[in-house]
C-alpha cells in the first residue's frame, strides 16, 4: 500500500501540471487501498483456495487504516501548507494505538449490553450503533477510526455467539446484509451525482486528458501490486528461517491472483469526495475536481474492467479443488453432535428430563454424527449430491404447504410459520443458498 502511494504520488506529480506534493500524496493515499469487499465477493464464488480469500480479507484491515492516516497527513499539509515527517510518524503510531484502545472499550461495552438485555430490536440497534460510536470517538481523538471499528468488532464477536439468543442472531444477520447493501448502493449513487456535476465543469479536451492520465495511473497501480505482492511474500521468508518453516512460500498462482485482485472501490470514493474545498487561508484547494475524476477512472478501470477478467484468470490458473472449508464444517458438525450426545447422557438421569424427549434427541444427534462421518469419508461431488437430495426433500415440504395455502386449506400466517421452520432447517444443513430445485408436479 505504501509502495502504491509513493508510485502514484511520483507519477501524478509529473503527469498533472501544477499538482503539488500534498495533493499528489493525497491522491496516492486515496487510490492505494484495495476494496477487499468487492474482491472477496468476486473470487469467493470462483473456487479459489481459501488462503487467498483470507489474505485478501486480512490485508484490507491494515491497508485501509494506513491509507486513511496517510490521507489525513496529506490533507493536513494541503490545507495548512506545512508538513512534519517526524510528527507524522509519531501520529501514525499514536493513531493506531488509540484507535485500537477506543475500539476495545466500545466493543466491551456493547458486549456488556448484549449480556444483560434480551430484546432483539434493541440488541440489533446496539450492533448497528457500536461501530459508528467507535468511529466517531476515534475520529474526535484524531485516531484510526478503521482500527477502532475492527478492534471493537473482534471483541464483540468473541462473546456474540454466547451472550446473544438465536433469534437475535438470525434477525441481526438479515438486517446487516440489508444495511451493507443499502449503504454501498447509496454511496455509489451519490458519487455518481457528484461526478456528473464535476464533469460538466470541465471541457471535453480537459476531460479526455484526465481520462488518459487516469488510465496511466491505473496501469501503474496494477503493475506495482503485481510486483509488490511476490516481494512482500519472499523478503520476510528470506530473512527468517522460522517463518519459512512455519509458513512456506505460497504457490506462484496464488501470489499472482492476489496481485491481480487489486480492485478499488468504496474507500477510494469516500476519500476523494472528502477532500476539502478550501485551504486554511480561504483559497480553493487546487485540482480537487481533477483528483476526484481521476479516482473515479481508477475505480472504473480496476473494479469494472480488471474485475471482469477475474473469472477467466481463475480458470486459466487451474487451482486444485480446495475442500478445506468443507472438511472444517463437517469436523465442527461432528464435534457439536458429540458434545450434544454427551450432554444428553448427563441429563438423562435428571428428574425433569423426559426419557422420550431424550431418546428422540439422541437419535437425531446420532443421525447427524453418522451423516458428518459419511460426508467426511465421501468425495466433494458426492456431498454436493447429498446436499441436493436434502434440499429437494425440503422443497417438497415447501411446495406442499404453498399448495395448501393456494387451496385455502391453511392461512397465510400458518404458511409463514411453517416456512420459517423449513428455512431454518435449510440453514442448519447449509442449504440456504440453493434455489435450483425442480418443483415437480406443482402448479401455481
Amino acid at each position: 500500500m505504501l509502495a502504491t502511494t509513493a508510485a502514484v504520488a511520483l507519477c501524478g506529480h509529473s503527469l498533472i501540471h501544477g499538482l503539488g506534493w500534498p495533493e499528489a500524496v493525497a491522491l496516492g493515499a486515496i487510490v492505494s487501498p484495495p476494496d477487499a469487499v468487492s474482491a472477496v465477493a468476486v473470487v469467493g464464488r470462483l473456487g479459489v483456495p481459501r488462503r487467498v480469500v483470507t489474505i485478501l480479507e486480512g490485508e484490507s484491515l491494515v491497508n485501509d487504516a494506513t491509507a486513511l492516516i496517510l490521507y489525513r497527513a496529506a490533507v493536513g499539509a494541503l490545507v495548512l501548507g506545512t508538513f512534519n515527517l517526524g510528527a507524522t510518524l509519531v501520529g501514525f503510531v499514536l493513531a493506531a494505538a488509540v484507535g485500537v484502545g477506543i475500539g476495545l472499550v466500545v466493543g466491551w461495552l456493547a458486549a456488556l449490553v448484549h449480556r444483560h438485555l434480551d430484546d432483539p430490536p434493541t440488541l440489533i440497534l446496539v450492533t448497528l450503533m457500536a461501530p459508528y460510536l467507535a468511529w466517531i470517538l476515534a475520529d474526535r481523538a484524531q485516531a484510526s477510526a478503521v482500527l477502532a471499528c475492527v478492534a471493537g468488532g473482534l471483541i464483540l464477536r468473541r462473546s456474540y455467539s454466547i451472550d446473544v439468543s438465536p433469534a437475535v442472531r438470525l434477525q441481526a444477520r438479515a438486517v446487516w446484509n440489508l444495511v451493507v447493501f443499502a449503504i454501498n448502493g447509496v454511496l455509489f449513487l451519490l458519487i455518481g451525482l457528484q461526478l456528473r456535476a464535476l464533469a460538466s465543469d470541465i471541457s471535453a479536451e480537459a476531460l479526455l486528458r484526465l481520462i488518459e492520465k487516469g488510465a496511466v495511473l491505473s496501469l501503474l497501480i496494477i503493475a506495482v501490486r503485481l510486483v509488490w505482492v511476490p516481494l512482500a511474500a519472499w523478503v520476510p521468508r528470506l530473512l527468517s528461517s522460522s517463518l519459512r518453516k512455519r509458513d512456506p512460500m505460497p504457490d506462484s498462482r496464488a501470489l499472482f491472483l492476489i496481485g491481480w485482485v487489486g480492485l478499488r472501490g468504496i474507500v477510494s470514493l469516500a476519500g476523494a469526495m472528502a477532500l476539502p474545498l478550501t485551504r486554511a487561508d480561504g483559497s480553493l484547494v487546487p485540482h480537487r475536481a481533477d483528483l476526484i475524476l481521476i479516482t473515479f477512472i481508477v475505480i472504473f478501470s480496476t473494479l469494472v474492467l480488471q474485475g471482469s477478467t477475474l473469472a477467466p484468470v481463475v480458470r486459466l490458473l487451474r487451482f486444485p479443488t480446495d475442500d478445506e472449508a468443507a472438511r472444517e464444517e463437517q469436523q465442527a458438525r461432528a464435534a457439536a453432535a458429540r458434545s450434544a450426545l454427551a450432554r444428553l447422557q448427563d441429563i438423562s438421569a435428571e428428574s425433569w428430563a423426559d426419557p422420550r424427549t431424550v431418546a428422540a434427541l439422541r437419535e437425531q444427534y446420532e443421525d447427524r454424527l453418522r451423516r458428518a462421518d459419511a460426508v467426511a469419508a465421501s468425495s466433494l461431488l458426492a456431498e454436493r449430491g447429498n446436499k441436493r437430495t436434502r434440499f429437494e426433500s425440503l422443497m417438497a415440504e415447501r411446495l406442499a404447504i404453498v399448495r395448501l395455502r393456494n387451496e385455502g386449506v391453511i392461512g397465510e400466517e400458518v404458511l409463514m410459520d411453517l416456512e420459517t421452520e423449513i428455512d431454518l432447517d435449510a440453514a442448519r444443513q447449509g442449504l440456504a443458498d440453493l434455489r435450483d430445485a425442480t418443483p415437480i408436479g406443482y402448479e401455481d
